[in-house]
């Protein structure tokens, strides 16, 4: 492979979220911070426009790509050290992009929800970007870095504190203003589609364990209703983005060699109050997940305006429980929606973290909390609005 003219190459960049990506790398990584980068999507007229509403230079370089094209995402991909693709659902559009990149030794990163189709990458092309030297990140937005991450730094802490990592993790959304992308919406209506055509994804879809092929780990909480979480003396209901990042976690945890433990158990759920108000806002939470796949909500291309964006936040607590019934709880927040605005910084700084300071990463398919680890909470923490922390 030819030395690549391109630290990364933002694919989907005319889309919502991809001008948003293309806005923060333009923002923060100008003339001068000696990071390469290009925009890349179906139409150049379309790239520039975008290109010249987010105040990024003249110069910036346009490469046309289309997913029903594979000599054009193989041209693309050749230019690039790492394509961030923003193109979903990913199960129709990332196929050919993700077997490109494991076969030409390109780093690849999205944002990724979908378990089923991971999992089918994953058996497909680990092995090869293996050989090649790629490194895939799926899952590089709020599903599933805040989470994954927040498990990482938790453990950490745990060994710190005593002197093990925590069999028992809960994940548990306290605070959140803003909106899922359209792009989650989607993805969420393709998988229905998918496991309504090929049943055999069903199982797929309800194992915890569907992201570690050969690993099945004990039963865990299946989060799915309402319930009182006695250790929180709170009401906590599902939460919609659970069914993918409790997989990334358990992944992430196979792939550092299992620094969790073969018998770590973690569920997601979202904090609905103490008392009846609690389960009454529980219940009320179910209802509007059921929504998400509905045909309301904000479409692909769609979403929150700026405002919206910079007033959005999360909060995400988590819970560690040893054997012998102590605690320690850490934290994970953001300083913008979390679908959108802190998204696109996210899988940014993600790919600006692989590019530069992860070169030691061996090829392969990978979770980004896996490869980048303490790296990538520093770049989160320094540039991204995130804030990590143990509560005492």
């Amino acid at each position: 492979m030819t030395q690549p003219k391109f630290d990364i190459v933002v694919y989907g960049a005319s889309g919502f979220t991809g001008k948003l990506v293309a806005e923060y790398l333009a923002a923060q990584y100008g003339p001068g911070s000696g990071l390469t980068w290009a925009m890349a999507g179906r139409s150049r007229d379309k790239l520039a426009t975008v290109r010249d509403e987010i105040g990024a230079p003249k110069d910036t370089p346009l490469i046309e790509a289309d997913a029903s094209d594979p000599g054009s995402l193989k041209a693309m991909v050749e230019q690039a050290r790492a394509i961030l693709t923003t193109v979903g659902p990913y199960q129709l559009y990332g196929s050919e992009l993700v077997a490109a990149c494991a076969a030409s030794g390109t780093d690849y990163l999205d944002l990724c929800g979908e378990p089923a189709w991971m999992r089918q990458m994953i058996d497909a092309h680990h092995a090869a970007a293996q050989a090649s030297g790629a490194r895939i990140l799926f899952s590089c937005g709020f599903d599933s870095i805040p989470f994954e991450l927040g498990v990482f730094f938790l453990q950490n802490a745990a060994k710190t504190q005593f002197g093990a990592a925590c069999p028992l993790v809960k994940g548990r959304v306290r605070k959140m203003k803003g909106t899922f992308s359209g792009g989650t919406a989607a993805s969420l209506k393709a998988t229905y589609a998918a496991a309504a055509k090929d049943l055999s994804i069903v199982p797929l879809l309800k194992n915890p364990f569907a992201l570690t092929p050969g690993f099945e780990g004990p039963k865990q909480p299946p989060g799915n209703k309402p319930l009182h979480d006695d250790d929180l003396g709170m009401w906590v209901a599902p939460f919609v983005m659970a069914t993918i990042n409790t997989r990334n976690v358990h992944r992430s945890n196979m792939l550092m060699g299992f620094p969790y433990g073969k018998e770590f158990v973690y569920d997601e759920m979202m904090l609905a109050g103490p008392g009846e108000k609690g389960e009454a806002m529980a219940k009320a939470i179910v209802g509007a997940n059921s929504a998400m796949g509905g045909p309301g909500g904000p479409k692909p291309g769609e979403g929150p305006s700026k405002e919206e964006r910079e007033t959005g936040m999360y909060d995400i607590l988590f819970v560690g429980l040893t054997p012998d019934g102590r605690q320690i709880r850490a934290s994970v927040k953001g300083d913008r929606d979390p679908g959108y605005g802190s998204t696109s910084k996210m899988i940014g700084e993600s790919a600006v973290c692989l590019v530069r300071e992860a070169t030691d990463v061996p090829g392969g398919i990978w979770t980004p909390g896996a490869a980048l680890g303490d790296r990538l909470i520093k770049r989160l923490t320094d540039h991204a609005g995130l804030q990590f922390a143990i509560e005492s």
